[in-house]
């Protein structure tokens, strides 16, 4: 008896807690986390190069994030990524910055064009799927770049990219020069 009363007591509150907010009774619940976020833990530069010398970024395709350290170790940050929507379209390894640019235009590569034909060149704007900004990597179409649809961040979203918030790919691109060494794990 005392546990239908228990789940009474559960349910009666649960739906109060629905409630009450609407009518001013209660303090409305505060949102903590957001759909998109990703849960990531602290990267140590260590475990993935040898040496701090220049500006270092590992990207991590499966907590999703982004893990930056200026030359001299003196700063740290972690911004969260969309990443390639499968496994066969994530390359892994090392590589570095080679190129970057303040509103680039896009164009789909043949293995976008064959998944897709309906794909076509797309200037800087808003409908542009790089973003604000882009740092090119010295493999072939793929980069680090920004995004105007902000529900991607968090996913298994891109086709081989990693893509940032817009704003985040403004502060990363601001402090990481051509030459910047990458590990994408």
């Amino acid at each position: 008896m005392s546990r239908l009363l228990s789940r009474r007591a559960v349910i009666a509150g649960a739906t109060a807690s629905f409630v009450l907010p609407q009518t001013g009774l209660a303090t409305p619940v505060i949102e903590t986390a957001k759909r998109n976020a990703s849960s990531f833990a602290n990267q140590d530069w260590r475990d993935h190069f040898d040496t701090l010398d220049r500006v270092t970024i590992v990207c991590d395709t499966v907590s999703r994030a982004l893990h930056y350290w200026s030359a001299d170790g003196s700063d740290y940050r972690i911004y969260p990524t969309s990443v390639p929507m499968t496994d066969e379209l994530t390359k892994t390894g090392y590589t570095k910055i080679v190129r970057k640019k303040v509103g680039p235009d896009w164009t789909p590569t043949p293995s976008m064009l064959e998944r897709n034909p309906e794909l076509k060149y797309t200037p800087p704007g808003p409908d542009n799927p790089l973003g604000t900004h882009a740092m090119y990597l010295d493999w072939p179409a793929y980069l680090i770049h920004g995004t105007h649809d902000t529900r991607k961040i968090g996913r298994r979203s891109s086709d081989g990219c990693i893509g940032l918030y817009n704003n985040a790919i403004a502060e990363l691109f601001a402090i990481t020069p051509v030459g910047a060494q990458v590990r994408i794990i």
